[in-house]
Parts: structure tokens; C-alpha cells; sequence
């Protein structure tokens, strides 16, 4: 399996990033993604996932409304769409891929991807 994170970069305070995490193929068919970030001297958060089956979405209460989690397994593609980013949105995105779609249960996360930096600043 694997998992690459792209997209990130710097934004201003409450603009907007689109970042996608590329997957091997047929991942999605069976696998649930999800978005975490770490912020330095912060431990590992998870954001948002998305189901392997018939896409049931879940996000942490930090995103909710702001950030949407979706999927197009055609190109193998999970995305996350991030709105009104604020400071403390700064950190080192990740997807991951686990059996079960669970917001933050980190060890049920079984494979990983390099990270894409995303800093809010203005």
C-alpha cells in the first residue's frame, strides 16, 4: 500500500488549500483514509476520514464545517478540501489507510504516507 500526500503550501488566514493523498491502486475499494496533521511540539491529530465502502465521512470537531473529506476511486484519489484556515491549521499533513474509518484512533492506521506541509500565515 501506498500513500502520498500533496498540495500543501502557504495560505493567508482564511483562504483555502485543496490537498490530495494519491493511493495504490484499488486501496480505496477496501480501505478507509484518513486525514491527520502534527503540528511542532504537538502530538498527532486526526482531522477527518473517509469510509472504503460506501463513503461515510467523519471529521474531528476542529474541522467540522471548514474542511470535506472526498474520493474519486476512479484515479485513486482521496481529497481534503480545507476553507477558512486559520493559524492554528499550521502542521504537517498525513493520509493513512485503515480497515474502519475512525477520526483520531491513530493505531488503526496500518500504512502511511509522507506528509505536505500547510502553514497559515499572514
Amino acid at each position: 500500500v501506498q500513500l502520498q500526500a500533496s498540495g500543501g503550501g502557504l495560505v493567508q488566514p482564511g483562504g483555502s488549500l485543496k490537498l490530495s493523498c494519491a493511493a495504490s491502486e484499488f486501496i480505496l475499494d477496501y480501505y478507509a483514509i484518513g486525514w491527520f496533521r502534527q503540528a511542532p511540539g504537538r502530538e498527532r491529530e486526526g482531522i477527518s476520514c473517509i469510509s472504503g465502502s460506501v463513503g461515510n465521512t467523519d471529521y474531528a470537531d476542529s474541522v467540522k464545517g471548514r474542511f470535506t473529506i472526498s474520493r474519486d476511486n476512479r484515479k485513486n484519489m482521496v481529497y481534503l478540501r480545507m476553507n477558512s484556515l486559520k493559524p492554528e491549521d499550521t502542521a504537517v499533513y498525513h493520509c493513512a489507510a485503515a480497515l474502519v474509518c475512525t477520526v483520531g484512533v491513530t493505531a488503526t492506521y496500518n500504512y502511511w504516507g509522507q506528509g505536505t506541509q500547510v502553514t497559515v500565515s499572514s
